[in-house]
């Protein structure tokens, strides 16, 4: 049924939770801005992913993520004026490379399924950064190629993304695609753009919204081989 599996990578393969979390408290370490505990972490997390969120809505431009994140979170710590928003935003950035986590056992399952089907990896975020982080987890040695939205041009969920990937993989009709994906604004939203199926990788069970179609859920990652029928 299908002959191409598009896979994204943070939070779907790669553990960036972690790698933010680790690369945030050397970043405070670094700049001297005291202890990153957990509630600090958390309300980076919220922040991020809020600002993502409206790079994906195109109301914001990918630099002033990296700007407005530093800015919203020093505010909050009443650390601003101590460090500039983009020169921390640097550092985390850098930061994120030295941690490399798989979750559910992906590098195995991916590894597994290379056998059968056409890997890919579609990413937003940094050239450099990604490209790092493919290299240091040996994802190189797995997908066929990677597509990162720094290079193309667009992000998820920009259909035009997606074009420019399909235009790169083998021959294959859209109904022979799958996009795998945790982020249900860049992942799913993305492949309803592009008109291609898609899994949501779902492992905290959020509820399934109303506004996006979904083709296959799953809690685990390994779950995708009934998906694929193997």
């Amino acid at each position: 049924m299908f002959k191409a599996l598009l896979w994204d990578l943070d939070n779907t393969i790669l553990d960036f939770n972690l790698a933010q979390a680790n690369s945030l408290k050397a970043a405070f370490e670094r700049f001297e801005l005291g202890e990153c505990d957990k509630d600090i972490i958390d309300k980076f997390a919220e922040i991020n992913a809020a600002h993502w969120q409206m790079l994906e809505e195109e109301r914001i431009t990918k630099n002033d993520v990296y700007r407005l994140r530093f800015e919203a979170l020093l505010s909050e710590c009443g650390k601003q004026g101590i460090v500039d928003a983009l020169e921390i935003n640097d550092c985390f950035e850098k930061g994120i490379c030295n941690t490399i986590s798989f979750l559910d056992n992906a590098y195995e399952l991916l590894f597994s399924l290379k056998k059968e089907y056409a890997l890919y990896c579609v990413t937003n975020g940094a050239t450099d950064i990604q490209k790092q982080r493919i290299r240091d987890s040996k994802l190189n040695e797995i997908f066929l190629e990677v597509f990162i939205s720094d290079e193309i041009g667009f992000d998820k969920p920009n259909k035009e993304f997606f074009d420019f990937a399909l235009s790169h993989i083998i021959p294959c009709e859209r109904d022979e695609i799958l996009i795998i994906g945790d982020s249900l604004s860049s992942d799913m939203k993305g492949a309803n753009n592009a008109q291609l199926k898609c899994c949501w990788y779902n492992p905290n069970c959020l509820p399934r919204p109303e506004s996006i179609r979904i083709d296959y859920e799953i809690q685990k990652l390994d779950e995708i081989k009934k998906i694929l029928g193997n």
